[in-house]
């Protein structure tokens, strides 16, 4: 009785231990970097900053020895209204005109259609085409006809990403700042979830002239890591497939519990059956 009983406990064993190996290769991110042994450096991708374009809103503040001198300016920046916190990181006002994560408004100045921001005392100014630092150089030059010694701040006000699909929490972030990459993304939406298709992420890409281009990306393969799409853009958007598991159960506990179960059931049939 007692040899049954161990060969039995051996046959559930092995059973959950390939159950959790199986599980654990699914999920797993980078599976072309080994566990040990001699690790290669993984290339860097390259990073170019974003340019404005047509309809982006942008945070300009102009800081002086007074205050009050570039009050009306600053004053556009600020948001009216801010509905609570979010999983991200709270920023201050003066840093950041928006709640990441929520629906409230965003504050700031329009790129208009022609690529211009009027901003008062400076005028219009063109803007698209330009990277923050660009402009912000440019309005530093421009600001210090009319204020003594000023310093500009310039920001992207709704640099948004979409993510959706299998991960924890699906919807549009507001990140705080530009360079922001495809698993920083994805650690603002909770990660993926144990059903997502983990070697096929699509990225869908906002062109200039509005038309979008998907990529596909392998979380899988490290070489992501280096890719031209790591870094992401103004409204990118992530999906993130469902796997064949996705029909079979709930979550990835329900799976779990199921194989549990079997295993126990096992055990008991064949103890029951040689008494």
């Amino acid at each position: 009785m007692r040899k049954i009983f161990l060969n039995s406990l051996l046959i559930f064993l092995v059973s959950f231990s390939l159950f959790s190996c199986n599980t654990t290769k699914k999920v797993k991110y980078f599976q072309d970097i080994p566990d040990s042994g001699k690790l290669v450096n993984i290339a860097k991708a390259e990073y170019s900053d974003p340019l404005i374009k047509n309809d982006d809103i942008l945070s300009v503040f102009i800081q002086t020895l007074d205050p009050t001198a570039t009050q009306l300016i600053n004053s556009i920046n600020i948001p009216t209204t801010t509905t609570g916190s979010s999983g991200l990181a709270s920023l201050s006002q003066a840093s950041m005109p928006s709640i990441p994560g929520q629906q409230g408004a965003i504050s700031g100045f329009l790129v208009d259609h022609d690529g211009n921001i009027t901003i008062p005392v400076l005028g219009k100014y063109k803007a698209a085409g330009k990277t923050t630092t660009e402009l912000r150089d440019s309005l530093t030059t421009l600001a210090g006809k009319y204020y003594k010694d000023p310093t500009v701040i310039v920001r992207f006000a709704n640099f948004k990403v979409t993510v959706t699909g299998e991960v924890a929490k699906p919807g549009q972030y507001i990140v705080p700042n530009e360079r922001v990459s495809v698993l920083d993304a994805i650690a603002m939406a909770g990660d993926l979830t144990v059903f997502a298709k983990r070697e096929n992420v699509l990225l869908l890409r906002e062109n200039p002239d509005g038309t979008k281009t998907p990529y596909r990306i392998n979380l899988k393969k490290s070489d992501i890591l280096s890719s031209q799409y790591y870094y992401l853009r103004q409204n990118d958007i992530i999906y993130v497939e469902p796997g064949a598991g996705k029909a079979a159960a709930t979550d990835a506990s329900q799976a779990r519990y199921y194989a549990l179960g079997g295993s126990l059931l096992s055990v008991l049939i064949i103890l029951f059956t040689r008494k």
